[in-house]
Order: C-alpha cells, then structure tokens, then sequence
C-alpha cells in the first residue's frame, strides 16, 4: 500500500524546497500560503529584491555587529520568510483571509530541522493578513506544531506578547 503524506506534512515538505533558495548564511526558511486547498504565495528569507545577500557579501552583517540571534532585526539584509510570502501576494494581488502558512527551517551549517516559530514582527504581519492557521517545522524529524492564530490574539489580549511561549529562536519551546 502507498502511504500518502498528510496534507500539512505535504505542504510542509513544499515549504522546505523553498527555503532551499534562502541567502541567509546561517538558516534556510521557507513559507508557503495556502487557500482553498491552492498555494498562493511562497517566500524564503533573503535579501530584498536588487539588493545583495549575505551569500553575495560573504559574511553575515549581524555576526560581524556581534548582535544576539532574536534582536535588532532591522540590522539582518534579509527579509524573513513569512513577510516575504506576504509580500509575495500582496504583489500578487491576492487575498491571504482564511489561509494558512507553512513555515520550515533548517539550520545551514548543521542541517538539523529547527522550531520554525514565527517572529513577534511576523506574527502581527500574519495575524493582520488574517491567515488562520500556521504549521511549522519542530525540532526532530518529521515534526510539526499548528498554530492557531485567533489563540495569539486571545493570548495577547490577556498577557503581554513577550509571555509568548512559543517565540522564534526558543529550542525549547
């Protein structure tokens, strides 16, 4: 009998052959939007358009600043995955409402899977394109989490967004 994936661990894998096009030095992450069943979007985390990469420059920007992983994104060259993705549809002219996100990560020096969680700045990007559902990669093989984004919102409305369990560069989470 053939085994067939599972629709998330399908789109999940799609996800992960976009990141494969990531200019990050140190993470390969790809989004995929999906509606209706349809991918709409893909993005991965690089460089804006015309502009060049880390892969390009040879060195990672923020690792020459000496900035901690998780803090002052406006000093990475990249875009992240998920806003690219956005990005992608916005150009694209269509509506993301009631779509969901893929988001794989991968380390790219060591090629273990990593807990694909959105940042803050992503969460409130996609929580605004009012996407439903966000499913990661998790640490471990053939994982992932679903993310239900009506719970952000319930969560953020009663405690602090920093109180967020599940925060992008937490292993542990």
């Amino acid at each position: 009998m053939v085994k067939r994936p599972k629709k998330e661990e399908y789109y999940l894998n799609i996800s992960r052959v976009v990141s494969t096009r990531s200019t990050c030095l140190n993470v390969l992450i790809g989004a995929i939007i999906v509606k209706e069943d349809q991918i709409i979007a893909t993005g991965y985390v690089g460089a804006p358009r015309h502009t060049s990469s880390s892969l390009e420059h040879g060195f990672c920007l923020r690792k020459k600043l000496d900035i901690p992983s998780g803090t002052q994104y406006e000093l990475c060259r990249s875009v992240h995955a998920e806003q690219n993705a956005i990005i992608n549809a916005a150009r694209a002219g269509v509506s993301l409402l009631g779509g969901d996100m893929y988001i794989f990560g991968e380390n790219r020096e060591t090629g273990e899977i990593m807990n694909a969680y959105p940042c803050f700045i992503c969460k409130k990007m996609i929580i605004n394109a009012g996407l439903n559902r966000v499913i990661t990669s998790v640490s471990g093989k053939n994982n992932l989490k679903i993310f239900y984004v009506k719970n952000w919102v319930s969560a953020w409305q009663q405690h602090d967004i920093i109180e967020d369990k599940y925060q992008y560069g937490k292993e542990n989470a």
